[in-house]
């Protein structure tokens, strides 16, 4: 698989496979089995995909929703260590959501939570540094200046040793990237045909040098009537090449900067072969003129 650059001349450059792994819909609740997500990790990194990602929020937690917080990091530090892997991988976390006893999602983006929040992300995942802390969403009710301020705090700590933002506006990332430099390397944002309203925050990425990771890139596409109906270009050139509509999506976002780099979830291996696959779809230029207009 091509590469693409996480990082700068500060706190490093690392090259991840163009197409990452979004593990939010990774769990072990009946429906997958734990040796059918250690597949899909295998089938992944087969695949060329180095770039995990998680989040201290993720998890579906009991019957009743309680111990979610965490259950996600927990669940793929121990796959890679049992499948011995973890110096293949660039493992991303977040911080700044959290999850009730019931399951319910909620904001806290306090200097004092985002600290424990790495701390407890750093246990779980059972490392040193986290390579990528992302802050998962700003908060209505702490000023964005007073978290970017934690987030340089967090990082001059040692505890991480790249920062990257989500969520985040362009004013917001040229804010933090005032203020943090070189320590911030990244913005995941929702991206995909079915939302592009933050193609202004791919162009800021683009011109600041920073990964722009796209979240839920496939959305809009599982439905395959809605997907006829309001994206039909990506059927029909999906059709005519003989590939996935899925791929076809990935390789458009791809093809909108050098700095993207989409994470899809997948909970089986077929699936995230199938996206891997994305990266070396060369779409031409009437093609993506189709599907910017789609």
């Amino acid at each position: 698989m091509q590469t693409r650059e996480i990082g700068n001349d500060q706190v490093g450059r690392v090259s991840v496979g163009a197409v990452g792994l979004g593990l939010m819909t990774f769990d072990q609740t009946g429906a997958q089995p734990r040796e059918q997500l250690a597949d899909t990790v295998r089938a992944a990194l087969d695949a060329g995909v180095t770039l995990f990602d998680t989040a201290d929020a993720y998890g579906p937690g009991d019957e009743k929703g309680a111990g979610a917080q965490g259950a996600n990091e927990q669940l793929i530090a121990g796959l890679l260590d049992e499948l011995g892997v973890r110096d293949r991988v660039l493992l991303a976390t977040k911080g700044g959501h959290v999850r009730s006893d019931g399951g319910e999602w909620g904001l806290d983006s306090s200097a004092r939570h985002l600290r424990e929040a790495v701390d407890a992300s750093l246990q779980r995942l059972g490392v040193e540094q986290i390579a990528l802390w992302q802050h998962h969403r700003p908060d209505p009710e702490v000023p964005y200046d007073e978290v970017i301020g934690t987030l340089g705090e967090i990082h001059a700590s040692g505890k991480v040793k790249m920062l990257g933002l989500s969520n985040a506006n362009p004013d917001q990332i040229r804010a933090a990237h005032r203020a943090l430099g070189g320590a911030l390397v990244s913005v995941q944002n929702q991206y995909s045909p079915a939302y592009r309203s933050s193609r202004p925050e791919i162009d800021v990425c683009e011109e600041l040098g920073l990964a722009f990771l796209p979240w839920s890139p496939l959305g809009g596409l599982s439905d395959a009537k809605a997907l006829a109906e309001k994206h039909p270009a990506f059927k029909e050139i999906a059709d005519e090449r003989g590939v996935s509509a899925q791929q076809v999506a990935l390789a458009w976002e791809l093809a909108q900067s050098p700095v993207v780099i989409p994470i899809p979830g997948a909970k089986r291996p077929q699936s995230i072969t199938d996206s891997a696959a994305a990266a070396d779809l060369e779409l031409s230029d009437e093609e993506l003129k189709r599907l910017d207009a789609s």
